[in-house]
């Protein structure tokens, strides 16, 4: 009998989510070989009483469980020897705020998965809230859109009646609020000070697709980026809006000393030689009231919006046509070099001023609305939680199979899951070997 354990959320007091939902911890105890115990949570979107219904104990101490899975951090006081932790650990970039975490682990020989690290064999990930952080992010972009506009007196305003995504409580209902943005849109249209109601997505990922998602309720005309200053300079219509994404050749090229590459853009050399690129989204800054930015970003990577971009938008002293940035990304100082700080659910954006360098929490000031929550999948917990779990739960079976007592050579787990193994015996294992330097 294997022991399951799922552990209460407690990082953030938005964060309803859980890794399995009750009617997959019912499939999976119905093996016959499986226990599940949950921690008690008031929080949790899913009610103790519907995991107890399930088959599952509801119990505060998880410490005869064999694997324990969590979506966020654990704290370090949590761990015990020896056992198997499944969570988002945030550390495969060396990131600084988790190496204590990692060392407590790798003290106690534990075994660490991480969600983020299960992929094919093509690098993809398999399992992840990405979709949800982009349709929470657009639809919460729109609301700071139609707030930003009510706090400068511009009308009409579609996006007045929007609110956050939370609200809603599901993506059915949030999806529908918007829907009826475009209905205010078409009677009444958007303020002239916006030019065309332009919305930009950098990105083409999954959580491109999910902010995609959103803006397709706003049925939108679809612009290529090169047809953009053409419809800024035309005449478009003020009762539509307009989406345009920007791909990997929309946003950098290749640097005038770089020898430029035979025929198309090459993305993989992009990816595996970006210090061959510099950043030309600047030119699109112009002609963009609304920018989503859900591109992966490392430092290696040119930026796509930066301090002197935005600068130079308010030097000539008019109302520049960019009003909101939502960066999903939320990388601090990084794609966004403007998103200088995370925000969360509760106090979502701040206003940045290009010619001070200040920020102001609210609406109001000089510059463009800033949306940098770090977590914006809490905000549809129910939604997410289902689409999560109905893929971790394909790969249980093997998880509670595996004998994380055998050498790491021999250890019998499916290649997706040995992928996302960072630590085994509290040895990180070969492909994570270059976290040394970190811890």
């Amino acid at each position: 009998m294997r022991n399951v354990g799922i552990r209460r959320e407690d990082k953030d007091v938005w964060e309803a989510r859980v890794p399995l939902v009750p009617g997959d911890v019912k499939d999976l105890i119905a093996r016959g070989d499986v226990a599940v115990a949950v921690q008690p949570s008031a929080q949790r979107v899913f009610a103790d009483r519907e995991f107890a219904g399930a088959g599952a104990a509801v119990a505060e101490d998880l410490g005869d469980c064999d694997i324990v899975l969590a979506v966020k951090e654990i704290p370090v006081d949590f761990f015990r020897a020896g056992k198997t932790y499944v969570f988002f650990s945030h550390t495969i970039k060396g990131q600084p705020y988790n190496m204590a975490m990692l060392r407590r682990m790798m003290e106690l020989g534990c075994q660490l998965l991480d969600y983020e690290r299960i992929v094919d064999e093509r690098n993809a990930r398999l399992i992840s809230f990405s979709r949800f952080a982009g349709l929470a992010g657009a639809v919460d972009t729109l609301w700071a859109l139609g707030r930003r506009l009510e706090w400068e007196g511009l009308s009409p305003n579609p996006f007045a009646e929007l609110e956050q995504t939370y609200t809603y409580g599901t993506l059915d209902g949030a999806l529908d609020a918007v829907a009826r943005c475009e209905e205010r849109l078409a009677a009444h249209g958007a303020p002239e000070a916006l030019g065309p109601l332009v919305i930009g997505v950098a990105g083409d990922g999954r959580v491109s697709r999910g902010a995609q998602e959103v803006i397709a309720a706003l049925d939108p005309l679809v612009v290529a980026p090169d047809e953009l200053e053409t419809v800024a300079a035309g005449r478009p219509s003020g009762r539509r809006a307009y989406e345009v994404v920007f791909r990997e050749e929309d946003m950098v090229a290749r640097k005038p000393e770089e020898p430029s590459a035979a025929g198309a853009f090459d993305v993989r050399d992009y990816y595996e030689h970006p210090e061959r690129y510099a950043g030309r989204f600047a030119r699109f800054l112009p002609m963009l009231p609304v920018l989503i930015n859900a591109i992966y970003w490392e430092e290696r990577y040119p930026r796509l919006v930066t301090k002197a971009d935005a600068r130079a938008l308010w030097a000539g002293g008019a109302r520049p046509r960019l009003t909101v940035i939502g960066d999903v990304s939320c990388d601090i100082g990084g794609s966004v070099e403007l998103t200088v700080k995370e925000t969360h659910v509760g106090d979502p954006v701040y206003v940045y001023d290009p010619l001070t360098d200040e920020v102001h929490d609210g609406f109001a000031g000089r510059g463009p609305v800033v949306l940098a929550v770090g977590n914006l999948p809490c905000e549809l917990p129910r939604d997410a939680s289902e689409t999560f779990s109905s893929v971790l739960a394909t790969f249980m079976p093997a998880l509670v199979a595996a004998d994380f007592s055998a050498l790491f050579d021999e250890l019998a787990l499916p290649d997706e899951l040995r992928r996302a193994l960072i630590l085994h015996h509290g040895e990180l294992t070969p492909d994570y070997a270059y976290l040394r330097s970190f811890v």
